[in-house]
């Protein structure tokens, strides 16, 4: 069974990386790619994802209230890659898990050096494991 993705990501160059990224699993596809929150809550009844990749901030709608959105009209795994865990803004994970998101992760580098490969690997596994999880409102 195919892992339905849906990508809600406003920075072009990083919705590429992330697609480019998940494209190597033959278990994964990207059924959307939506430039804020607003995009992706009306992308979502219609692609139906089995997993959401969300940035934390993006412009019209951000992670977090799309994130709780999600939760309240279309309950699914959710997770959130973005810089912020890797910056000072950590509370702003507890803030995301407290909405309903199901992990955090760090924005992967679009790089091939070994380190980059190993992270892409655990993004996609993460993903694999998300896919299983029951979420509920």
């Amino acid at each position: 069974m195919t892992i339905r993705v849906l990508i809600v990501e406003d920075s072009v160059i990083f919705q590429t990386v992330l697609k480019n990224i998940l494209s190597t699993s033959p278990d994964i596809e990207v059924v959307g790619i939506a430039r804020d929150g607003i995009e992706g809550l009306a992308l979502i009844p219609q692609l139906d994802p089995d997993v959401i990749c969300t940035d934390f901030h993006m412009p019209k709608m951000g992670g977090l209230e799309f994130t709780k959105q999600v939760m309240i009209n279309y309950p699914r795994p959710i997770l959130v890659i973005s810089v912020s865990v890797q910056t000072d803004q950590r509370h702003r994970i507890f803030e995301l898990l407290e909405a309903g998101a199901v992990d955090i992760f760090p924005k992967p580098r679009g790089s091939v050096d070994p380190e980059s490969q190993i992270n892409h690997l655990k993004l996609i596994n993460k993903i694999k494991i998300l896919a299983g999880v029951k979420v509920f409102r």
